[in-house]
């Protein structure tokens, strides 16, 4: 039986179903992986219709919002995805349960901007490049990882997950400079030429290099000063 184990997300939105070489079937955050070449019909991304929403806690409190997609393709063979690349504009990410205009609304997403976070000055954009498909099985399992027990402890990801998924997706994804592959469930309907993609799961940011308040070390620190290290990510992706 698979297991869905992601230790961490983009925070970005994929699919496709055959490539070279398959993920294996412990899921985590790897190295990144080759990008084989796709055959089939290019469609481009409906950037309107696309977006990635985003959840961060901490054991006090917690927010979300989106990252907008700007640019993006993906290919089709038939019925089925063969690949697929995106760019998500991090300088234009927006935080929905504050006021925009807001003093908190600037402070938080100055800070998100900042080196502690994604360092957009640096990094303006994240990327994700499908590298893998396979199919969901009926007796595949998603996982979840253990978390400090508070007010605002993350949704896991069996609560992030599409509930019928059909695919395991797996692609490289950057962001500060750095490309780690993340593979999850997700649910991909191709008809008439549109491709549909839903799917939800954590990403560890450390990964990334997003280290700031860092639960690591929460040894060194009161319970409530630190922030989660997972990120829930909700992807809604639609190609034509």
């Amino acid at each position: 039986m698979k297991t869905l184990k992601l230790s961490g997300l983009v925070l970005a939105a994929a699919l496709m179903t055959t490539a070279c070489s398959k993920p294996t079937d412990t899921v985590e955050t790897t190295e990144a992986q080759e990008v084989s070449q796709a055959e089939g019909k290019t469609l481009s991304l409906n950037t309107e219709a696309s977006k990635i929403e985003w959840m961060g806690y901490k054991p006090t409190g917690q927010h979300n919002g989106i990252i907008p997609a700007t640019t993006g393709t993906v290919i089709v063979n038939g019925n089925e995805v063969t690949g697929g690349s995106f760019t998500f504009d991090i300088t234009g990410l927006e935080i929905h349960d504050l006021e925009a205009g807001s003093e908190n609304y600037g402070k938080l997403h100055g800070h998100l901007q900042s080196d502690d976070f994604f360092d957009a000055a640096n990094h303006p954009t994240a990327t994700f490049e499908i590298t893998s498909v396979e199919p969901f099985s009926a007796d595949d399992v998603i996982t979840d990882e253990e978390e400090f027990n508070s007010e605002f402890t993350p949704k896991s990801n069996t609560e992030l997950s599409p509930a019928t998924p059909n695919y395991w997706v797996s692609g490289n994804l950057t962001m500060r400079g750095t490309t780690k592959n993340i593979k999850f469930p997700a649910t991909i309907n191709v008809t008439d030429g549109v491709v549909t993609t839903k799917a939800g799961f954590n990403i560890d940011r450390t990964e990334w290099g997003l280290s700031y308040g860092d639960e690591a070390t929460v040894a060194d620190k009161a319970k409530d000063k630190f922030v989660y290290n997972n990120v829930g990510l909700i992807l809604d992706v639609k190609a034509n």
